[in-house]
């Protein structure tokens, strides 16, 4: 299957673009940047010397990529606000669109508006569907559009939706806190992102209304127990990659054991949801470079709480990784191939 990459020199794209240049079943046919046209894709990602030395990035033109033939399904990897750009025209060619940004994320227009502004194409947005492999149904597979989620939301998703669905835990007081290392921000000049303002610091920042919310409420929705509200605080903290989060939610009269069974019950037979026993708390670098997300949780009887844990790469499960997840279990392949 031919492949490309549309606007492949941000952090995820140039994740995206490395691990295309290595999958098994897909054939990177081109990778696009404006600000990079014409220049060769090995000297710009050096990663890929040796791999990629005779790609050189084309234009980012939408009218001329949605006129390629020789290309079955394009990956958006551009800014929020601009997918729509592409996508339009991918669609209207009958191409299939994998779409990194958060354009389609939001299924409700109203909503995305709060967040993010006027949808740019309302109509586009109800021909798209969120995918999180491990949660969402089938029928994902014949939507024109796939939103691929945000990377703090796949932390939170994985391990509170089937809790909420199992009625393990009711949908009150949920409280989440989230520290992501400094690419989860992109690749831009920045004052806030630059070397002296991130290292030797932590903060919180987005406070009390993220944009992640958007999606993360509207998912918790669909569990079974109506409108979902939780409190999000974000953190940025002084490392590249990678997203630990903490939640905490009353247990009522669930056991630990009724948590991890649900669990059990949820994610024995997917390759990428790893639980780690009660009490063994998961950690940020072992999951920098997989596809995995960690989870585990305790209770703590003192306060009738759970404390539910996760960890990610926000690089590969929380954006790239996933996307090619998606991309696979599409095209009937074995969701892991390409990541492990």
């Amino acid at each position: 299957m031919n492949v490309a990459v549309v606007g492949a020199t941000g952090y995820i794209g140039d994740t995206l673009v490395k691990l295309l240049a290595n999958h098994p079943k897909a054939n990177l046919k081109t990778v696009t940047s404006r600000s990079k046209d014409g220049q060769v894709v090995s000297q710009v990602i050096p990663g890929l010397r040796g791999v990629l030395d005779d790609m050189v990035f084309e234009l980012s033109d939408p009218q001329a990529l949605a006129a390629r033939d020789d290309i079955d399904c394009f990956f958006l990897a551009v800014p929020h606000g601009t997918a729509t750009e592409y996508a339009r025209p991918l669609v209207d060619a009958g191409k299939k669109v994998f779409d990194v940004s958060a354009d389609y994320r939001t299924a409700n227009s109203l909503k995305y508006e709060e967040f993010y502004g006027p949808h740019p194409d309302p109509d586009l947005l109800q021909q798209a569907q969120y995918v999180l492999p491990e949660i969402t149904p089938d029928g994902w597979q014949e939507k024109p559009i796939n939103a691929i989620p945000g990377c703090y939301p796949t932390t939170i998703l994985v391990p509170v939706f089937p809790l909420l669905r199992g009625s393990v835990i009711g949908k009150e007081h949920i409280v989440v806190n989230s520290v992501s290392g400094a690419s989860g921000a992109g690749r831009k000049a920045h004052e806030d992102f630059i070397f002296c303002e991130v290292t030797e610091n932590a903060k919180p920042y987005s406070i009390p209304k993220h944009r992640h919310l958007s999606e993360i409420e509207e998912q918790l929705c669909q569990a079974g127990q109506g409108d979902v509200v939780i409190q999000f605080s974000p953190h940025l903290v002084p490392m590249k990659r990678g997203i630990v989060t903490t939640i905490t939610v009353p247990a009522g009269s669930s056991s630990i054991e009724d948590l991890y069974q649900c669990w059990q019950d949820a994610y024995s037979d997917r390759p990428f949801v790893y639980l780690l026993e009660s009490g063994q708390l998961p950690q940020t670098s072992p999951t920098v470079g997989t596809n995995r997300v960690d989870i585990s949780a305790v209770k703590d009887d003192r306060t009738g709480n759970f404390v539910i844990m996760s960890a990610e790469d926000n690089l590969m499960k929380g954006a790239s990784g996933q996307g090619i997840q998606i991309m696979n279990l599409w095209q009937g392949w074995d969701e892991t191939t390409g990541l492990q």
